[in-house]
């Protein structure tokens, strides 16, 4: 063992962000203090990052069960759904926050990197990516820096790495000045069956390294990614990891053609916490143990220490255990791809981990007392609902005047520049949508990401979605939207929405009131996964977003859903087709403004609660909107979402060019009819030969539908006045954006 001279004491600890009593505990499993590496070891793998210690209670909740899934959610790098035919789809959501708020450019670029290799590690290959990203103020010289950065970063890498970026959202609120919210979503496609798992067994099988070099670039990582943003977060900047797209496209050919060749016992991505988190993981999985020489790591720099070599998190590495007596096929490989592939260690059967650099024991620690679901501490934390939220509750709608008609062309214009609202076209066009020729959406745009898997006539349909404005006003509630939002949108495109992955990004755990919010949203998140039948497949959890001077983040609980898309005729699209089609609003108009953008940013009114939902009416809904499309009765499809009424009907007219002439329904407010964002609503367009049909169907299931008017010219015309052209509208959608980031 390495000297034991000057033990670190429980002040050490502290500083690496242990609790006192975490110490303690950590000296009753060792039988003895530790030393300064297996201090560090247990920092980074009790981090709330890696350990999800004040999370998972909750959870463990969240339903996980479904005959669609291939492997059991949270225990492998990606969850894995049975597409059917034969064909599986691995897909996840990660957070790069922390990384991305100092340095954006490679915050963000190593974020797409992180989770496309946790994709891969499962023997799938990536096709489709998102991205939900929040910043702060938009008219702030640091928010721009931001946006430009991040945005930069994932385009760089993605494009580079050859995976298309077919969607995702964007949100400015000032509650992100200081934390912005990087959000990564990827799929990927396998053949059920080849699957790899994150997983180490069988004394004697080789431990290899893979891959790039480690080099002292996010070091302590997973650490900083569990503590909140101070002003001297800047000195932590080498914890930023640097990716190497190029590199990763190597590495993406090497890991699917060793899964292939069969001779890998597991698989595993380095990215929170390094080496130390894969071997800890794998042999925990497995209940083995591995001996781990440091001193044959490929390293950038010379002299690195044992702590530096175990926790750093240099991108575009793999941890994989081969089969005894196929080491050199392993090596033949990854040679040909150019790429390390260095064996370090074997398994054991002793369940520890024993690390050496140059013949010194340096560190022996038990790998089951590293990981969740093993010795890692449980927290039960306290929480208490904070006082602002009955304060939104006493929101009424009649203290705000509704809209005179007269008013409507300024609202709609403001809402129309709005960053929020506007096209995120700036940011699309930075993004390689199309490199695979699997984008169903290129020139066919729909609610959600709709991506053919080659060699078959199936389709995925993805999205990310959250507005943290409903979630904040009312977590369970706002939540439970976040899902529900995401399946219309997958519904609305012609898909089956099967399962979720989440992102839940919070402030402090330890604070009560952020606590109750994370709570909050975990049962919002349940009650309608399980309504919709789609089964929590893993994610990640990211606290500490929570500045000292800006408080918190709104709570984000950024939902990713896939959905099946069996048949490519059923594919929907949000556009108006023809002159004379019928505009029909499925579902109920109510006057209900609460924590839209009008109300919000228009009005400026930003105590109210979450918007009006009632999910048995959604579930409803959904369900008479895929009969529709099934029985090719509608021509367009647009759920009403982010600014209500009249910006879905915007939106449906832009592509084509097509204008409508619309009314508003007696008994409703002008500005709750037009801006509200009342959930469980669609804007669908009808062909006049199929109305009778349409409405039948609807009316068979009870659901409630209204025509509106009629695709027409090329005017927004609302009760008689036109509230805009379609060329000034379009003018100010697509160029918003850019204008306000340049300005």
């Amino acid at each position: 063992m390495e000297s034991n001279e000057s033990l670190p004491t429980v002040e050490t600890a502290k500083k690496l962000g242990l609790l006192p009593e975490e110490y303690d505990r950590i000296q009753e499993i060792l039988g003895r203090k530790p030393n300064f590496t297996e201090l560090s070891i247990f920092s980074v793998m009790w981090s709330e990052h890696c350990s999800y210690k004040n999370s998972i209670v909750w959870l463990k909740t969240l339903p996980k069960d479904s005959p669609r899934m291939l492997a059991k959610a949270g225990e492998e790098n990606a969850g894995l759904v049975d597409l059917g035919g034969g064909l599986g789809c691995a897909f996840k959501i990660e957070s790069h926050n922390h990384p991305s708020a100092l340095e954006p450019y490679q915050g963000a670029a190593t974020g797409v990197g992180g989770i496309n290799r946790d994709i891969f590690t499962m023997g799938a290959r990536p096709i489709a990516q998102l991205n939900s990203l929040r910043f702060g103020n938009i008219d702030l010289a640091k928010t721009k820096w931001l946006v430009k950065g991040v945005v930069k970063g994932i385009g760089d890498y993605g494009n580079a790495f050859g995976i298309p970026t077919v969607g995702g959202e964007v949100q400015f609120d000032d509650c992100y000045n200081v934390n912005p919210l990087v959000n990564a979503f990827s799929a990927g496609i396998l053949k059920v069956g080849t699957q790899a798992s994150a997983i180490s067994y069988g004394v004697g099988n080789g431990v290899f390294i893979v891959g790039s070099a480690t080099g002292k670039d996010g070091i302590g990582g997973a650490s900083f990614a569990s503590e909140d943003i101070t002003a001297k977060s800047s000195e932590k900047l080498p914890a930023v990891q640097v990716g190497d797209p190029f590199q990763e496209k190597l590495l993406l050919e090497a890991s699917l053609e060793i899964i292939e060749a069969g001779c890998v016992i597991g698989i595993q991505d380095m990215g929170a916490a390094g080496i130390i988190c894969s071997t800890s993981e794998m042999s925990a999985k497995g209940e083995h143990g591995m001996i781990i020489d440091l001193s044959k790591v490929p390293t950038r720099q010379a002299n690195m220490k044992p702590f530096e070599i175990l926790l750093s998190e240099s991108q575009e590495r793999m941890l994989i255990v081969v089969e005894k007596g196929r080491e050199a096929e392993a090596k033949k490989i990854f040679d040909k791809w150019d790429l390390n592939c260095e064996q370090i260690g074997t398994v054991t059967d002793t369940k520890r981990l024993e690390f050496y650099q140059d013949g010194v024991l340096v560190a022996d620690v038990p790998a089951d007392d590293l990981v969740l679901g093993g010795g890692a501490p449980v927290y039960h934390r306290e929480y208490k609902e904070p006082a602002y939220f009955q304060e939104f509750k006493k929101f009424d709608i009649n203290s705000v005047q509704d809209i005179p008609v007269a008013e409507l062309p300024k609202a709609f214009d403001f809402l129309m520049n709005h960053p929020n609202i506007a096209s995120k076209k700036w940011v699309a066009e930075q993004y390689d949508s199309s490199i695979g020729r699997a984008n169903r959406n290129t020139n066919a745009p729909s609610d959600a990401g709709v991506v053919k898997v080659h060699g078959s006539d199936k389709s995925i349909v993805i999205t990310v979605d959250c507005n943290s404005r409903y979630v904040n006003a009312d977590p369970e509630e706002g939540c439970a939207m976040a899902v529900a939002e995401a399946a219309r949108n997958i519904v609305c495109s012609g898909g089956l929405p099967v399962a979720i992955t989440n992102c839940l990004n919070f402030g402090n755990p330890y604070v009560p009131e952020v606590y109750w919010q994370f709570v909050g949203a975990i049962k919002g998140m349940k009650k309608a996964c399980e309504a919709f039948e789609t089964p929590v497949t893993g994610g990640n959890v990211s606290f500490y977003n929570q500045s000292s001077d800006e408080g918190p983040v709104f709570p984000t609980p950024t939902i990713g859903m896939l959905g099946i898309l069996e048949k490519p005729e059923n594919k929907m699209t949000l556009d108006f087709k023809a002159e004379g089609d019928l505009v029909y609003l499925v579902g109920e108009s109510v006057n209900d403004i609460a924590s839209s953008e009008f109300l919000y940013s228009y009005r400026k009114v930003k105590a109210s609660p979450a918007p009006h939902f009632d999910l048995p009416t959604e579930q409803l809904v959904q369900k008479g909107i895929l009969g529709l499309i099934e029985g090719k009765l509608i021509q367009s499809a647009h759920d009403v979402s982010d600014g209500g009424v009249l910006v879905t009907l915007a939106e449906s007219a832009f592509p084509r060019g097509l204008g409508f002439d619309v009314k508003s329904d007696a008994g409703i407010r002008q500005d709750a009819m037009w801006f509200g964002e009342a959930q469980s609503r669609v804007i669908v367009s009808v062909s006049p030969a199929k109305q009778a049909a349409f409405e039948a169907h609807l009316a068979g299931l009870g659901i409630k539908s209204t025509q509106l008017g009629t695709v027409k010219g090329t005017d927004m015309v609302v009760d008689g006045q036109v509230v805009s052209s379609l060329a000034k509208a379009s003018g100010s959608y697509f160029t918003a954006l850019e204008t306000a980031l340049t300005k």
